[in-house]
């Protein structure tokens, strides 16, 4: 059984959405057993009697708009977010789901749980959307604005093993994100990360990617520092809703737009899909020492489902002995 541990209060519309979102997973994986975090009353309004479950009472919440997740964490042990990681920490659980506040949920990996012992910096990392039959992964995108060359390496090594294990990647293909493909291009982190990307063996580097082939290069993995993945990561998302905009105001301009869109009702919509972030749950956080899924703090019961399932495929897939197992040390 991989038994994970669930944040029942964190996300916009915690309970309900988080609960029903077990209720579906329970459904979906019989290998699954699951722990709920959180005001047991309220989660019982809306869990469905399983022998696979249980719940831990909590009796406080991290907020969304929490300004101080550090003391928060630190002070509150009664906060679900921190009875549910600390599960992980202490063995219990093999990994834990939360819709919680990201900076929140980055800080609780590292107080609580921790990073892999070597592992100098935590990496958060979601599937972008799928395009030309292929699934990417994006990193970092917001959990370090600074970084070295080397942390960078080790969030590859990282990446390339979950690609491996949880998405069937045989031997996945890693480009650095930069300014222009060639490879004297970009800043001297630029330079330095792909000289150690080019040296590692257990690393295939395809070399620099432009961000233009974001959603069509043919890289399995896409390497960055947090401060250019946070960017590039909110444009996408930005210009996405903007497409979707001007696409709905041409097709109501006209009466051919909408005959056509009568047409095209299937199209655009498993077009809209490929876009909507429900699909693919939420991010992995590379590095701590447990298997941890953010899922996006406006998440439905469908899109916790899917992010139940990246924790249950990446428990399944092992990927935390096999980082510790290939990790390049930092000795710094």
């Amino acid at each position: 059984m991989i038994k994970l541990a669930i944040d029942a209060m964190g996300g916009d519309f915690a309970p309900k959405e988080i609960v029903k979102g077990v209720n579906i997973a329970l459904k979906q994986f019989s290998d699954l057993e699951l722990v709920l975090f959180g005001d047991e009353n309220e989660i019982k309004k809306y869990l469905e009697a399983n022998d696979r479950v249980k719940i831990v009472h909590a009796e406080s919440k991290l907020d969304m708009g929490e300004k101080d997740p550090v003391r928060a964490i630190r002070t509150n042990k009664e906060l679900s977010i921190v009875k549910a990681f600390k599960s992980v920490a202490d063995g219990e659980c093999s990994g834990a789901v939360t819709a919680g506040p990201t900076q929140g949920v980055i800080v609780a990996s590292h107080l609580i749980i921790r990073r892999i012992k070597g592992m100098k910096r935590v990496a958060l990392c979601p599937e972008l959307p799928m395009f030309a039959g292929k699934k990417r992964l994006l990193l970092d995108v917001g959990a370090n604005t600074e970084i070295k060359s080397l942390h960078m390496l080790q969030q590859a090594q990282f990446a390339s093993i979950y690609a491996s294990k949880v998405l069937g990647v045989e031997k996945p293909l890693v480009g650095l994100l930069n300014i222009g493909t060639e490879p004297g291009k970009g800043r001297e982190l630029d330079l330095e990360v792909y000289e150690l990307l080019t040296q590692d063996p257990n690393i295939n580097f395809y070399g620099n990617v432009e961000p233009k082939e974001l959603l069509t290069t043919e890289c399995d993995i896409l390497i960055t520092d947090g401060f250019s993945g946070n960017l590039v990561m909110k444009t996408m998302e930005g210009t996405a809703k903007a497409l979707g905009m001007a696409l709905k105001e041409e097709i109501s301009k006209t009466l051919g737009g909408k005959i056509g869109y009568l047409f095209m009702k299937k199209n655009l919509a498993n077009f809209k899909n490929r876009l909507n972030p429900n699909e693919i749950g939420g991010a992995v956080i590379f590095g701590v020492d447990g298997v941890v899924v953010k899922a996006h703090g406006s998440s439905n019961a469908y899109a916790f489902s899917q992010a139940i399932k990246q924790a249950r495929l990446a428990v399944k897939g092992d990927i935390i002995n096999k980082m510790k197992e290939n990790l390049v040390l930092d000795n710094e």
